[in-house]
């Protein structure tokens, strides 16, 4: 009888701890995104969560009890809803080449690399928290409004009243926003609008910028996230054309910062599967003497929850 030879190889990838440390810790400042849509974990690539009928928290219920009878029961109504994560992730091959220029020196071409990777996945990350929320269609349909070139409409107007506005606005939600995002743009003209600057000057001037502390105290919220990240948005290989992933908008946003309890309320969250990885795999092919290549990446979605736990004010300044 033939004895059966198995022949075990090794995994083409290996995560490295070390690199995979560097991945997790490494955080750009000028990226919101973890706070505009916190992480929560998920036990599978493909999930469920569940979408409560706010009608059910809302609607008063009889809650009179007989002497002899029971009370009323309360029936709760929710839907089951289905997503699932998707993995982002970048490689960059390095010659063995940079290793040998790297010798007896402090730079570390793998960790280079890894962070260099892990601020272009979270800059892409950011850019698609920016296109959700920032966009129209993620909010009720009542809890939005796009400002116009008219008189005293847009923000970046000397004569418009944005806490008016933004106050009428926290006033018709149906739970009190907690956080304003702000594109870089936006938030500049409000801190120079001739009206917010005499509220905060008691009526005395109307010329300079108040600081983002009295806007918070101004409209009682926890946090105003100001998103200050660019992004060149020219096809590769032309000419660099630079933005803001941030646009000239505003979202009052109720972010409950623990949203893993099954029945919290939030505006929305980031589903995560697994930590960020990193990790490094020969490359033959890389250069006259090889190389490896550094590969990073992270399983995620980004999701609204509740469109009604926000409100939109789009084009708030002039471009």
């Amino acid at each position: 009888m033939a004895t059966e030879t198995i022949v075990t190889t090794a995994a083409p990838f290996v995560v490295q701890p070390q690199l995979t440390a560097i991945a997790i810790a490494y955080q750009n400042a000028r990226m919101i995104a973890d706070s505009v849509l916190p992480r929560v974990p998920v036990n599978r690539a493909d999930f469920k969560y569940t979408v409560y009928d706010k009608r059910d928290t809302f609607t008063i219920p009889d809650t009179k009890v007989g002497r002899t009878s029971r009370p009323n029961e309360v029936d709760w109504h929710a839907t089951e809803a289905v997503a699932s994560v998707r993995p982002w992730g970048l490689e960059e091959p390095i010659p063995q080449e940079d290793f040998d220029n790297a010798a007896g020196t402090p730079i570390d071409p793998e960790a280079q690399a890894t962070e260099q990777l892990t601020d272009l996945i979270l800059l892409d990350r950011e850019q698609r928290a920016a296109n959700l929320v920032f966009n129209a269609a993620s909010y009720a349909a009542n809890n939005k409004t796009t400002l116009t070139a008219a008189p005293g409409s847009q923000w970046s107007d000397p004569t418009s009243e944005p806490a008016t506005v933004i106050t009428d606005a926290m006033d018709s939600m149906i739970v009190r926003p907690n956080t304003m995002v702000l594109g870089r743009r936006t938030a500049t003209w409000l801190r120079r609008n001739p009206n917010i600057i005499k509220a905060y000057n008691q009526t005395l001037g109307d010329q300079g910028k108040v600081p983002l502390a009295f806007l918070q105290d101004l409209f009682e919220v926890d946090n105003i996230l100001v998103g200050e990240a660019w992004a060149n948005t020219a096809k590769k290989g032309q000419v660099g054309s630079f933005a803001r992933v941030w646009g000239d908008h505003a979202a009052l946003l109720y972010i409950n910062p623990v949203s893993q309890n099954v029945k919290s309320m939030t505006f929305g969250v980031t589903a995560q599967w697994g930590e960020r990885i990193a990790g490094t795999r020969p490359d033959p092919d890389c250069g006259l003497k090889g190389g490896v290549r550094v590969r990073v990446g992270e399983e995620v979605k980004e999701l609204v929850l509740a469109n009604d736990l926000g409100y939109f004010f789009q084009n708030a300044v002039a471009n």
